[in-house]
């Protein structure tokens, strides 16, 4: 999509593969892709490498979601962070399967573990960590590392915001032993830090719109110049890809 590589899978799939790769131990990396991080890799050939690396890249955001329907993938569901957080919860609860949580501030760390273990008495929340917002040494980079890996969590949540959380996440694949879900701000809407969506605006599409509303000077840039380019870029690939041959 836009060139990058987006899959085309749904609930089912994307949780069964989580849990299979999290009995393992396995260091993966799982990308939540909207409509920003699919600009922004269309701009910055070094973020598109990162998520082209991706083990999963899911469809985040109703544009996403819209194109890759237009594309053929009929039904084709949003695989959305706050979800996929919340439904990977409840499964790890049945599983007694252990999460971390690594980003964030330690007050909605705090509020945010209460809350899940409100929903899910059995939840085995192995960590937290909320990182100092500046450039790590090596050896804090390594001490967290290795606290992630002691903890014996199948399955590291990272809130860092698009496109820290994904970087980082390439740039610790193999070093942490687990799978690596970036969840942008799944954190603040599960503490109740920051107020998300009602079900309606989310099962119309109208999200981002929510977003906006709440915090226009921080993302009316954003929402105006990405959705803008969103639009122009997935009408060029629709109108190249009914000109290919078949």
């Amino acid at each position: 999509m836009l060139g990058t590589p987006i899959d085309a899978l749904d609930w089912d799939r994307a949780l069964g593969t989580i849990a299979a790769w999290s009995a393992r131990r396995e260091s993966r990396v799982i990308c939540i892709c909207n409509a920003h991080s699919v600009v922004t890799a269309a701009q910055e050939p070094d973020f598109a490498a990162v998520l082209a690396s991706a083990d999963m890249a899911t469809p985040d955001g109703a544009p996403v979601a819209w194109m890759l329907r237009r594309l053929g993938h009929d039904g084709q569901q949003r695989i959305n962070g706050p979800d996929l957080m919340w439904r990977w919860c409840a499964e790890a609860a049945r599983r007694g399967d252990a999460i971390f949580l690594f980003g964030s501030t330690p007050e909605t760390l705090a509020r945010l573990a209460q809350r899940l273990l409100a929903t899910w008495p059995a939840l085995r929340i192995a960590g937290s960590l909320s990182p100092p917002f500046r450039a790590l040494t090596p050896a804090e980079d390594a001490e967290i590392v290795e606290r992630i890996n002691a903890s014996g969590a199948g399955v590291v949540f990272v809130s860092l915001g698009c496109p820290k959380q994904e970087r980082w996440m390439a740039a610790h694949r193999g070093a942490v032993q687990g799978v690596m879900i970036g969840v942008g701000a799944a954190f603040d809407f599960h503490a109740g830090t920051i107020q998300r969506a009602p079900g309606w605006m989310r099962n119309a599409g109208l999200e981002w719109l929510h977003r906006l509303l709440s915090e226009p000077r921080r993302l009316w840039r954003r929402y105006l110049f990405t959705n803008s380019a969103f639009t122009i870029g997935a009408a060029r690939q629709l109108l190249g890809s009914r000109r290919s041959p078949r």
